[in-house]
């Protein structure tokens, strides 16, 4: 009996085959939001600033962020990096995540037909919930199930740093 590695390029292609199939999700979706949503982050009274302080390479960010949703959407592995690591030195709370999820989730309902937008937002959901209590840890806050974290006088990173 030959057992096939957890991680094989087969299985991922199969797993990859059976998300499109069940989503319609594809690579030009994925572009799609991900251009959209992040000219709507940029305009946006709350989170611009954010993007705007630590991002240069607008280009280079979309292409990135367009790998990393192949990678969360479809399982595609093409993704190599640490989003926890970019995002810890924020100065971003709850409120923040609040605001990402709501553009992010309005842009997929927009952008997607409904299975896509419920897949992308299901996965956006976790990242968000994941992030804000990462956030709150490196800032000696430790949430209970159902809290959320509030950040005062919220300090930005020093410049340069990027996501």
């Amino acid at each position: 009996m030959t057992v096939e590695p957890l991680h094989s390029a087969e299985r991922r292609a199969r797993i990859t085959a059976e998300i499109e199939a069940r989503t319609g999700i594809d690579s030009a979706m994925i572009e799609r939001l991900v251009t959209a949503f992040y000219a709507r982050a940029r305009a946006d009274a709350l989170l611009g600033p954010v993007f705007g302080a630590h991002i240069v390479d607008w280009d280079a960010h979309l292409t990135r962020m367009c790998s990393f949703w192949a990678s969360v959407a479809l399982m595609s592995g093409t993704y190599h990096g640490n989003p926890m690591g970019r995002h810890l030195g924020l100065p971003v709370d709850a409120l923040h995540f609040d605001r990402w999820l709501a553009l992010f989730e309005e842009t997929a309902a927009e952008v997607c037909p409904p299975p896509a937008a419920d897949h992308f937002t299901e996965r956006a959901r976790r990242i968000a919930h994941s992030l804000e209590l990462g956030i709150a840890s490196v800032r000696g806050v430790r949430l209970g199930r159902g809290q959320r974290f509030h950040g005062k006088n919220l300090v930005p990173p020093p410049p340069g740093d990027q996501l």
